[in-house]
C-alpha cells in the first residue's frame, strides 16, 4: 500500500491542487498544522484500517496536546452537515484516500489565499461514501474517537480569547474567502438563500411599550447593578421598561433587584420553574404581557455604551424593515478599557449575503434586537449557550436582519464570563450543540427551497 505525506501550514488552492495531482498513493496523510506530531503505537495503522473498513473519505482522530510541558487529553467532535465553521477542529493530521483528493481538488476553482483547505474540505464533504447509500447532507467522513498521536499547542490563550479571531479586523481579508468558500458550498448542495425576504407588519399586536430590555441573570450581584442602570438610563421618545429574569440567584442579586425594582419601569420576574437556561428566561421575558414591541438584548455581565443605544436599536427596525437587528459593541475589561480585537462590528452581516455566511460564523454579535411577535413565533431552545444564534438563523431565513454600526454596546470581559476560559470537553460541548443548529437549519432551508 503506497501513501502520501503531504505537509502544509497556510493552505493556498494551488498547494492543494499540486498536492493532489503528485499524489500516487491510495491514502494521503494530510499535516494541516505547524506542528510536530508523535504518533502513537501502530496509531498510523489503526487510521488506516478504519479508511478502508468504513469506506470514508476522511478520517481523522482525537488526540494529545502538549501545553507547557504537560500532555492533555485533546478530544475533536464528530463532523456533520453543519459543521461549517471555518476553524473546526480537525487536529494536526487527516488521512484521505487519494482519488476524493483529486477529485475534490478537480472542482476547487477559486485561488484562495488562506481559504484553500476549508474549500477542499467542504468538497470531500460532497463526495459520497464508497460503500452505503449516501441520504442528503450525510457526510464521508469518519471521527476515531480514539487518542492516537500528541501535537505540540503553540496557542496557549484562554477560550475566551480565541474565540473572537474571526472578528478580529486583521483577519478580514481571510474572513472574505471563507465566506466565499462557504457560499458556493451552499449553492452546490442546495441550501444558499437568495437576499428576498418576508416583509414585516408593526402593526401587529397591541403593545403598551415601544421596547423592552431582556436582561437574565443569576448570581451576578458584581455587575447586575450597573447594567440594569445602564438601561434605565437610556433616553426615548418612546415608552420602554426593562425585563430582568432573575434564574434563582442566591448570591444577593435578587436582593439587589428588589431594591432596583423601586424604578416603575423596571420588571423583576423569579420564575416559578427551576429548570431554565438562558433561553427559557428570554422565553419567559418575551412572553411576559409587559413586554414590548421590541426585545433588546443586555446581558447581565455588559452595558450599553451610551443613553441612545436603545434609540437607535428600534430607529434601525423601522428604516430597514427587518425583524431583527444587530448592533455594534466594543470589547472592555471590568474598567472599560478597550481589548483586543477591540470594536466588533460583524461586517459579514451584508443585507446580500449575511443570512448564508451566517451559517459559517460563530456568533451574531451584540446587541440583539427582535420584533416580539415573530420571536415570540419562533422561541428560544432552553439552553445557556447558543440560544441566540439559533434564533437568529431561524429569522434570518424569512426575514432580514438589520445592522446598527455605532457602537452601541461594551462586552465586559472578566474573570467570572461564563466562556472565558473553558476546557476542552466544555468547548466541544458547545461547538457539537452549534453544529447541529447549523445541521437542522440546512435541513429547513433545503425544505424552503425545494
Amino acid at each position: 500500500m503506497i501513501m502520501n505525506n503531504c505537509q502544509f501550514n497556510n493552505s493556498p488552492s494551488t498547494e492543494i491542487k499540486r498536492i493532489a495531482e503528485e499524489a500516487t498513493g491510495q491514502f494521503t496523510w494530510l499535516y494541516i498544522k505547524d506542528t510536530g506530531v508523535e504518533w502513537g503505537y501502530l496509531a498510523q495503522e489503526r487510521m488506516l484500517r478504519v479508511i478502508e473498513e468504513s469506506g470514508a473519505v476522511m478520517v481523522y482522530s482525537d488526540r494529545y496536546v502538549v501545553k507547557n510541558g504537560m500532555r492533555e487529553q485533546a478530544p475533536v467532535i464528530d463532523y456533520q452537515a453543519g459543521s461549517l465553521r471555518d476553524d473546526f477542529d480537525f487536529g494536526a493530521v487527516v488521512l484521505i484516500r487519494t482519488d476524493a483528493l483529486k477529485e475534490a481538488a478537480s472542482m476547487m476553482n477559486a485561488d484562495y489565499r488562506y481559504a484553500g483547505f476549508y474549500d477542499l474540505r467542504l468538497k470531500l464533504s460532497n463526495i459520497p461514501l464508497r460503500r452505503f447509500m449516501s441520504p442528503p447532507l450525510s457526510i464521508p467522513f469518519v471521527r476515531i474517537n480514539e487518542y492516537l498521536y500528541t501535537e505540540l499547542e503553540k496557542d496557549l490563550r484562554q477560550s475566551g480569547q480565541k474565540q473572537f479571531d474571526y472578528v478580529d479586523p486583521r483577519n478580514r481579508e481571510r474572513q472574505i474567502e471563507m465566506e466565499q468558500a462557504c457560499t458556493e458550498h451552499l449553492k452546490e448542495i442546495g441550501a444558499y438563500m437568495e437576499p428576498r425576504f418576508e416583509e414585516v407588519d408593526f402593526n401587529q399586536g397591541d403593545f403598551e411599550y415601544e421596547a423592552s430590555v431582556i436582561i437574565p441573570v443569576k448570581n451576578r450581584v458584581q455587575t447586575i447593578r450597573d447594567a440594569v442602570k445602564s438601561a434605565l438610563a437610556q433616553q426615548t421618545d418612546f415608552k420602554f421598561n426593562v425585563i430582568v429574569v432573575d434564574n434563582h440567584s442566591t448570591d444577593g442579586t435578587t436582593e439587589l433587584l428588589q431594591q432596583l425594582a423601586e424604578d416603575e419601569r423596571m420588571v423583576h420576574l423569579v420564575p416559578e420553574r427551576d429548570d431554565l437556561g438562558i433561553g427559557g428566561c428570554w422565553n419567559l421575558g418575551i412572553n411576559h404581557p409587559e413586554c414590548g414591541r421590541f426585545a433588546v438584548q443586555l446581558d447581565s455581565d455588559d452595558l450599553y455604551s451610551g443613553t441612545d443605544t436603545l434609540s437607535k436599536m428600534v430607529r434601525a427596525f423601522y428604516e430597514q424593515q427587518c425583524a431583527m437587528v444587530v448592533g455594534t459593541y466594543r470589547m472592555t475589561d471590568f474598567e472599560l478599557n478597550t481589548l483586543p480585537p477591540g470594536i466588533i462590528d460583524h461586517r459579514e452581516w451584508t443585507p446580500e449575503n449575511g443570512r448564508n455566511n451566517a451559517l459559517r460564523i460563530n456568533g451574531l454579535g451584540a446587541p440583539r434586537a427582535f420584533f416580539t411577535p415573530v420571536i415570540r413565533g419562533i422561541g428560544f431552545p432552553n439552553t445557556s449557550y447558543g440560544e441566540d444564534y439559533a434564533v437568529g438563523l431561524a429569522v434570518s431565513r424569512r426575514y432580514q436582519i438589520g445592522r446598527v454600526y455605532d457602537v452601541v454596546y461594551l462586552c465586559r470581559r472578566w474573570s467570572g464570563n461564563s466562556d472565558a476560559a473553558l476546557n476542552a470537553f466544555q468547548l466541544n460541548a458547545n461547538n457539537l450543540y452549534k453544529d447541529r443548529i447549523r445541521t437542522w437549519e440546512l435541513k429547513a432551508r433545503l425544505f424552503v427551497n425545494g
